[in-house]
């Protein structure tokens, strides 16, 4: 969301924005925003410090008076950087605003919204794993769900709680076999069970980064 009545400026940052492939809902007044926020998620917000009201309007951000907290506040505005800083912002920019600065800012503004995103995204799936637990038991699983942090697995046999798991499976459209440690964080009477990763190495750990990011922008 941007709040502006500075059209040059808003035209600049649409502009950008839309070529990161990031929807934009401009509003002129803080207060209609300030009722927008509280009813919706938003996964970052640009404030003009130089429009009325905007004061306001961000001490009820930095005092959590809305419903939904917003995870990335950039501010814009005439006034000294320090201050803004002071403010809550995470990035300031500087009128007037040049198209290079906004590229540059609001990619790595993009970088922390998919963060944000992909943290909490699960991608559906249907592919067979290995799985081995105790000592060296091991079971023939599929893989339901997979996120940065964990995967819900359908297995036959009930696995203990908080019990150490190894999990070897090959992601789809990738070569090679993807091995992590994890632990059995829940289950139920059907087969189904979750794992939370408690080690996974870099490259692996880069290649579900990926792959999950290439998942969710296809679909």
């Amino acid at each position: 969301m941007v709040v502006s009545r500075d059209w040059q400026e808003v035209s600049v940052l649409e502009c950008v924005l839309g070529s990161l492939h990031i929807g934009v809902d401009v509003e002129s007044e803080p207060e209609r925003a300030r009722a927008k926020l509280a009813k919706s998620k938003i996964d970052a917000l640009i404030v003009d410090c130089d429009l009325e009201g905007t004061a306001r309007f961000l001490r009820g951000l930095k005092n959590g008076l809305m419903q939904n907290s917003v995870p990335l506040i950039i501010v814009s505005g005439s006034s000294c950087r320090s201050n803004l800083e002071a403010k809550g912002a995470t990035f300031v920019f500087e009128k007037p605003i040049s198209v290079e600065q906004a590229v540059h800012t609001l990619s790595a503004a993009r970088n922390m919204i998919l963060d944000g995103r992909l943290r909490y995204h699960r991608q559906a799936l249907d592919v067979p794993l290995s799985l081995t637990y105790g000592s060296r038991r091991r079971l023939k699983a599929h893989l339901m769900n997979l996120s940065q942090g964990g995967m819900g697995i359908r297995v036959q046999q009930a696995l203990p709680i908080t019990c150490g798991v190894r999990v070897s499976f090959a992601l789809p459209g990738t070569r090679g076999c993807m091995k992590v440690q994890g632990v059995v964080a829940w289950r139920d009477k059907q087969g189904n069970a979750g794992i939370r990763f408690v080690e996974i190495n870099h490259r692996s750990k880069r290649e579900l980064q990926l792959w999950l990011e290439r998942q969710y922008f296809t679909h």
